[in-house]
């Protein structure tokens, strides 16, 4: 039997356009709700602020200013050997409001140009349309996507980019994690997927479940726009795999386990099936949730499946119905609650780390789907230290891809999952999604920022950056 990985394995790394672009007012962009979110820290929620405040302090409108430094860093891309870039397009960088009838043509133009670099670099784009960068006025003059009108807004950027790009970009995924508005609706995955403030008045379920509804249709709409311009697109969704163990083999634990993962599964099982799952619909009904869906969206939903599964992955987590085992009560799920795995580790800001978990869902998320799979996230966010010659020693982090990457070849080798390719998060260090910190690094390249703003911006190698120059190098064979 062949013990490597397959010779066209896409291995590279991620970023998104919010966290690294900066030029978040340039040349005729308009304002994204990833730039009203304020800086947090660990611990610290990040705010949401009704518009730009000239009091706060938005770590998103500079980034690491890969706006004007992208060629200085898919130099460093190349000579870390990347076959491919993830990145994000910057919805109101094309459409300001989302609203426009004509495309603002200088950031199309910044798009063909990254592109064409990453091209020339040898580095294939492995694009997301929506991730997290939905144009704030969305939010103001919509109330966000529980509002159907939004999704001919999606359709249209969808439609513009797809044509724009369509011989330059093979591998596109419609909404970025976007079932994590549904795991508990924590304030900043409902505004960061959806675009929508819950008041205290209004039913919190209802509208997250219609507005993700809202978004599959979407997604499936572009899938079927996307073929029409290029048949040989290969669209995915994106998904945040964050796989619930039973704590124990009580039977009860077993099912609270089934139950809290159909509320990830939702949004792959309408991507991939194309149709609403039973558990859903039986759930809406117990609930007293009315949802707005047409024969005729049910029929788009049938007709744009996805191509392939994208996802992240970085942790575990464990629920149990024991009275005795101490943990978070879940909403939706009566006696359950969430609990520590007394079998794993955590990370400084409280992750729990979970090589084997990642084989978990590889294997699961394949069986159920027969898609290809694409792990487009995985990372170790860590505090970083910076030596007087300029050197960071972060064997925690190669320590921590090395154990996911061998369980991810067992999982291609020994299990005979199909996986397209690796992209391990924050490539470079950028502007943490959840605490809007520089310093909760993940990079394999240093950037001298802090968490204050403050900092040259320059680019230094971690030992990561040499560790990962070599796995490529040998297709995962040394690592």
């Amino acid at each position: 039997m062949n013990r490597e990985l397959p010779k066209d394995f896409l291995w590279g790394g991620a970023i998104a356009a919010h966290q690294a672009e900066g030029a978040w007012n340039v040349d005729g962009r308009g304002p994204s709700i990833a730039d009203v979110m304020t800086a947090g820290g660990n611990g610290i929620p990040r705010k949401i602020t009704k518009g730009v405040l000239e009091d706060e302090y938005y770590p998103n409108h500079e980034a690491i200013d890969f706006y004007h430094r992208y060629k200085e860093d898919l130099r460093l891309f190349k000579e870390l050997g990347l076959k491919c870039l993830r990145t994000s397009i910057s919805w109101s960088r094309i459409f300001p409001t989302g609203q426009e009838e004509t495309p603002n043509e200088q950031g199309l133009k910044f798009y063909d140009d990254l592109f064409d670099e990453c091209l020339k670099n040898g580095i294939e784009p492995v694009v997301t349309l929506s991730h997290f960068e939905i144009p704030y006025a969305i939010y103001e003059d919509f109330g966000g996507f529980a509002n159907k009108a939004v999704i001919s807004l999606f359709v249209k950027f969808a439609k513009c980019v797809f044509e724009r790009y369509k011989n330059k970009v093979t591998y596109w995924m419609t909404f970025n994690e976007i079932n994590n508005q549904a795991d508990g609706q924590e304030p900043v995955h409902v505004w960061t997927n959806s675009a929508m403030i819950i008041e205290e008045d209004q039913n919190k379920e209802a509208m997250v479940f219609q507005a993700g509804v809202n978004e599959l249709i979407a997604s499936a709409q572009a899938v079927i726009e996307g073929k029409k311009i290029n048949p040989a697109f290969q669209i995915g969704c994106m998904m945040a795999y964050v796989p619930i163990y039973p704590y124990s083999c009580a039977p009860e634990d077993m099912i609270a386990s089934l139950k809290a993962n159909e509320r990830r599964f939702f949004y792959s099982d309408v991507h991939a099936r194309g149709k609403i799952p039973t558990y859903a619909t039986r759930y809406w009904e117990q609930k007293g949730i009315q949802i707005e869906l047409s024969e005729e969206e049910l029929q788009v939903l049938r007709q744009g499946t996805v191509d392939y599964i994208g996802f992240s992955y970085y942790m575990s987590g464990t629920i149990t119905t024991l009275p005795e085992v101490e943990g978070v009560e879940t909403e939706d799920i009566p006696s359950a609650k969430l609990t520590k795995n007394p079998y794993i580790s955590v990370s400084d800001w409280g992750w729990p780390i979970d090589s084997v978990g990642l084989r978990y869902v590889l294997n699961t998320v394949y069986q159920r789907y027969d898609l290809p799979l694409f792990i487009v996230e995985n990372g170790f966010g860590a505090y970083d230290q910076l030596t007087e010659n300029n050197e960071v020693h972060d064997e925690y982090r190669i320590t921590y891809l090395r154990k996911h990457i061998e369980q991810m070849k067992k999982a291609v080798i020994d299990d005979g999952v199909d996986l397209l390719g690796y992209t391990p998060w924050g490539i470079i260090d950028i502007v943490s999604f959840g605490t809007g910190e520089m310093e909760k690094r993940y990079g394999m390249i240093y950037v001298d920022k802090d968490n204050a703003g403050n900092g040259t911006l320059q680019r230094l190698k971690k030992d990561s950056f040499y560790w990962y120059q070599k796995v490529i190098e040998t297709n995962g064979q040394q690592l």
